[in-house]
């Protein structure tokens, strides 16, 4: 037997002894996405340059962030885990539109922000490390001073100057103005036109993979059935995810009637936050909320799951107000976010604890400089879910919950993983039954190393005082059989080679 035969035989040895791995993971769709959430004038200023009028003091101008920080910034983002961002609107905007939301020129970048081109490189760049670039987008209102407001031929470009005092009547949501801005009429065929010219001139421009919608409930249902075609007849896979800010999941399901993809979750977000901003909370209502998705949304998987962004108090907040420490809860209500279904939504400064009450102050400047113990946590969170599908694309079910220690299990063809959240403020056991689980199993936990094999007829599963683990459901271990003698038969070959080649050496003598 020569050398060459027994070292071809060894690595084929091998791998017919090691456990079979996952099956290849399938095409990614959005439901398998996580997205970093960016207020683009306060992440990161990238060019000293464009900062005019910026004012670090004052928490309604311009900080001077912009499109070249978010730039520099993007191998940070990746590192972080995320595979997807959506960006404030970049539209030019009136005099202290920091936020975007005050349109000015729809069809122009924001001079604080930077230019065309550099948004144009910042996607290239962003779809260069495989990550998507969602832009938010405003078709509701203009800024306060649009010129088209003193343009006479444009009188009809806007619906009667009123506020919406009947928030019950959708003709009043629909044609009244949000917060005095003036509202578009997009019952006028120009009106129409040109908001879908516009949205289709920017994903063909910019290359682009999504939009957010702004103020969903306050356009009517039949435009946005016309602006979803539109956009999709320019790139089929392009995402929408809606805001209608609305506690009746039915209400807000009704849009996907129109195309629009996806939703921010708000009645999640509202039961996140008051469940893990303090201990002692029961989790079941958070399954409740799915069970009601599942019936209202054609995909509730694509719904966008957050626990603070721009216009509520950052979670942080929520969590010192109850006088609770910020890192604890937070990797409790991260480890639900990422581990529950749904598309994880990470507003900026979420990584280091950002604190931030109402409206600006929920929008301060990023900083960069920070304790990183929940960066790892959540770049560690971000690293399970991409590997384990069940985790994205799995069924969800409670299959324990006890004073705020909840065990949940997600099942996606032959993988299982479990979710335990520990909420309360001291060490909690939870046993499930086998059958739960399955038989011949065990499980190994992701985010602290444990390993739980059956006693009996049941798990028995115990963690610390406000903690979670995430477990993978394996088949139950002991001595791999196959891999000791496969070892054993290298070992015989590799003996048989050192034999017939001290052999063949004598027989040269």
């Amino acid at each position: 037997m020569s050398k060459r035969i027994v070292l071809l035989l060894v690595p084929f040895l091998l791998f017919y002894a090691l456990p079979v791995g996952a099956v290849e993971k399938e095409e990614r769709t959005w439901q398998d996405e996580m997205i970093y959430f960016i207020m683009v004038d306060r992440f990161h200023n990238g060019d000293t340059s464009n900062d005019y009028e910026v004012d670090l003091s004052d928490p309604k101008a311009y900080h001077g962030g912009d499109i070249k920080g978010i730039t520099e910034k993007l191998d940070y983002i990746k590192d972080l885990g995320f595979t997807a961002i959506w960006l404030t609107p970049i539209l030019k905007n009136e005099p202290k539109g920091y936020h975007g939301y005050w349109t000015e020129d729809f069809y122009d970048v924001e001079e604080h922000f930077g230019t065309l081109e550099e948004f144009k490189q910042l996607v290239q760049e962003a779809h260069n490390r495989d990550i998507k670039v969602i832009l938010d987008l405003v078709v509701n209102h203009t800024g306060y001073q649009h010129p088209w407001l003193s343009d006479p031929d444009k009188q009809d470009w806007f619906h009667e100057r009123k506020d919406i005092r009947n928030w019950d009547s959708q003709e009043d949501v629909e044609t009244g103005q949000l917060f005095g801005l003036p509202d578009l009429a997009q019952e006028n065929p120009e009106v129409q036109e040109y908001l879908l010219e516009m949205a289709k001139w920017w994903i063909t421009e910019t290359d682009i993979d999504g939009y957010r919608l702004d103020t969903v409930k306050h356009v009517p249902k039949w435009f946005w059935e016309e602006f979803s075609k539109e956009v999709k007849s320019v790139k089929s896979d392009f995402f929408l995810i809606g805001e209608v800010w609305h506690d009746d999941p039915r209400y807000v399901a009704s849009y996907g009637e129109t195309g629009i993809d996806s939703f921010v979750d708000y009645p999640l977000f509202n039961e996140m936050v008051r469940v893990f901003s303090a201990p002692d909370e029961s989790l079941s209502r958070l399954e409740t909320i799915w069970k009601r998705n599942e019936a209202f949304y054609e995909n509730p998987y694509v719904l966008g799951t957050f626990i603070d962004n721009h216009d509520n108090p950052r979670f942080t907040r929520e969590v010192l107000l109850k006088k609770q420490n910020p890192e604890t809860r937070l990797k409790l209500a991260l480890t639900y976010l990422y581990g529950a279904p749904g598309i994880p939504i990470i507003y900026y400064g979420t990584e280091i604890a950002l604190d931030g009450g109402e409206d600006p102050d929920n929008r301060r400047m990023m900083g960069f400089r920070a304790d990183p113990v929940i960066i790892d946590y959540m770049t560690k969170l971000a690293s399970i879910r991409s590997k384990f599908p069940s985790l994205t694309r799995g069924d969800f079910e409670l299959l324990y919950e006890d004073g705020g220690m909840a065990v949940f299990i997600r099942s996606y063809e032959d993988e299982s993983t479990i979710m335990v959240v520990n909420n309360s403020t001291e060490t909690k056991t939870a046993t499930i039954p086998s059958g739960k689980i399955g038989e011949n199993k065990e499980l190994r936990g992701l985010l602290q190393d444990q390993i739980i094999r059956p006693s009996g007829e049941s798990f028995t599963i115990t963690l610390d005082r406000e903690l979670a683990n995430i477990f993978t459901v394996n088949e139950k271990s002991g001595l791999n059989w196959g891999f000791i003698g496969t070892l054993i038969g290298v070992w015989i070959l590799f003996g048989l080679f050192l034999y017939f080649a001290k052999k063949r050496g004598k027989n040269k003598a």
